[in-house]
């Protein structure tokens, strides 16, 4: 009878056993991941374990399990991530930073901190204290300005960073970097910034509104000049040909001036040729010079006046 009642008990039990070791496993085993450390403390003494897979322990109060994720947690603070700071030259920016960090030695983290909460607490700390050290080193326009080469933004991370590493090694705390995430002005200096920005554009556009009004006035009397050397020019060109036209003319009247009838002739035929080129009807007297000419028709032949006829 009672084989028969195991056999028909068995299912039941075998469940019980299998939740006995389930149960068994999750008291006296814990399993860590790969992107985790752990903390086995044994009375209060801990030590590290740091591969991946099911480890052995003692159930509490024996032993007692702390985990840590070993990758790199990024902290922007917490109390004071964005607030004024003071530059050099006494002017007041917020400015907000971020950091990059990691557990490197899990046991002086352990020792010194317990847990992530007061690492991060006390890495605010720190944080507040090197940001405003940092950026009161630095003038204001070396922090905020329109020209990339006067910052000095990446000296000032560069800075908060190694005293960050200089600070936190005790804690077994690695930085591995350090940035500036927020940057601006408080709203009261807001106005004097951006007048500041307008007074220097407008220095810069006044000095090309001058360099370009030199440049015209050069321009201009460069062409004056070049004007005047052409006028110049021009008019010793001109009494150059006046002076030759004199001379040709002068040879022309000591020629006419021998025979005077002659040059008056001459010129009469001439004004006869400009006058008769043309197909034109004149109604002239016969009297008035050079017309007179014409009269010389009916002196031909009684010796009172050469008559020269007309080129064809």
């Amino acid at each position: 009878m009672a084989k028969g009642n195991f056999f028909k008990h068995w299912p039941t039990m075998m469940l019980g056993l299998i939740v006995a070791v389930i149960l068994l496993t999750a008291v006296f085993s814990f399993q860590l991941n790969q992107t985790e450390v752990a903390i086995i403390t044994t009375f209060g003494r801990p030590s590290v374990v740091t591969e991946a897979g099911l480890h052995f322990r003692w159930p509490f109060p024996f032993q007692k399990v702390y985990r840590f994720d070993k990758r790199i947690r990024c902290f922007e603070g917490s109390t004071g991530k964005l607030e004024e700071t003071a530059t050099r030259d006494g002017h007041n920016i917020l400015a907000g930073i971020y950091v990059d960090y990691r557990i490197s030695n899990p046991e002086l983290f352990f020792k010194q901190l317990q847990d992530v909460p007061n690492a991060e607490e006390m890495l605010n700390n720190q944080m507040r204290s090197e940001k405003n050290s940092a950026f009161g080193l630095y003038n204001f326009n070396q922090i905020v300005n329109t020209d990339p080469k006067k910052l000095k933004l990446q000296e000032i991370q560069e800075q908060i960073k190694s005293n960050l590493i200089a600070q936190t090694a005790k804690y077994g705390i690695e930085i591995v970097s350090v940035g500036i995430n927020t940057l601006g002005v408080p709203k009261t200096i807001t106005e004097k910034v951006f007048d500041r920005m307008v007074a220097e554009r407008k220095q810069f556009a006044d000095r090309s509104i001058a360099e370009g009004k030199s440049k015209a006035r050069e321009i201009r009397i460069s062409a004056d000049r070049d004007r005047t050397i052409a006028l110049a020019e021009a008019e010793a060109q001109a009494q150059r040909i006046r002076a030759e036209g004199d001379a040709k003319a002068a040879e022309s009247y000591k020629t006419f001036s021998s025979d005077p009838e002659l040059a008056e002739f001459l010129r009469k035929i001439e004004a006869l040729r400009v006058i008769l080129r043309g197909r034109t009807t004149i109604v002239f007297d016969t009297n008035v010079p050079p017309f007179d000419l014409l009269n010389a028709a009916k002196n031909y032949g009684k010796g009172k006046l050469p008559v020269v006829p007309r080129n064809k």
